[in-house]
């Protein structure tokens, strides 16, 4: 890994940073809360708030709250180094479990709520008399599918990484192999 110093990082880690501060702003997270997860994703040591408020020119007390976040939502957690008193934070090491903790984390604060309100939206629809049919039947038509994905991740989240992996690499394969099963079912 580049070798994170104060003040000094080349510019493709700068480009990582700053696009994955864009990514973080697009999927409305704070893009110095997504800033200070890339720096730590690539530093090869743990960091300091002050070392991560003077290399990416954060005020501290930004570096503090967003590591805050960071640390709630396990994405980066704290250091102790021997003989330093100050906390010192790295990023989750694993991909594969950084990128399930943020899958898990999108789908409870925009998943979830938005299939109870399409719920609650299809009952009330259901039972209103104005409520075109085919508005009805749209309505139940998207809470299928919400519920059969939400299945689906519950289902995929409790499969062990070292199964999950070959069956993503395998990508169009792995429904040639099913096809002749899925054609005795229809």
């Amino acid at each position: 890994m580049t070798e994170i110093t104060k003040k000094s990082i080349s510019p493709v880690i700068e480009r990582f940073i700053l696009h994955w501060g864009d990514l973080g702003g697009r999927w409305g997270v704070n893009r110095s809360v997504a800033q200070i997860h890339a720096l730590l994703l690539v530093s090869d040591r743990p960091l300091t708030a002050e070392d991560i408020a003077e290399t990416l020119n954060l005020a501290r007390s930004n570096v503090s709250n967003s590591l805050k976040d960071l640390l709630g939502w396990n994405l980066v957690r704290r250091k102790p180094i021997l003989g330093d008193r100050r906390d010192h934070f790295e990023a989750e090491g694993d991909v594969w479990e950084m990128a399930t903790k943020i899958v898990a984390m999108r789908k409870a604060r925009e998943i979830d709520p938005t299939a109870t309100v399409l719920r609650d939206c299809l009952i009330e629809a259901q039972r209103d008399p104005h409520v075109n049919p085919s508005t009805v039947r749209r309505l139940a038509e998207l809470q299928e599918l919400v519920d059969t994905l939400n299945g689906w991740y519950e289902q995929m989240s409790v499969v062990p990484k070292a199964t999950v992996l070959p069956l993503i690499r395998m990508g169009s394969k792995a429904v040639e192999l099913l096809a002749p099963l899925l054609k005795r079912k229809s």
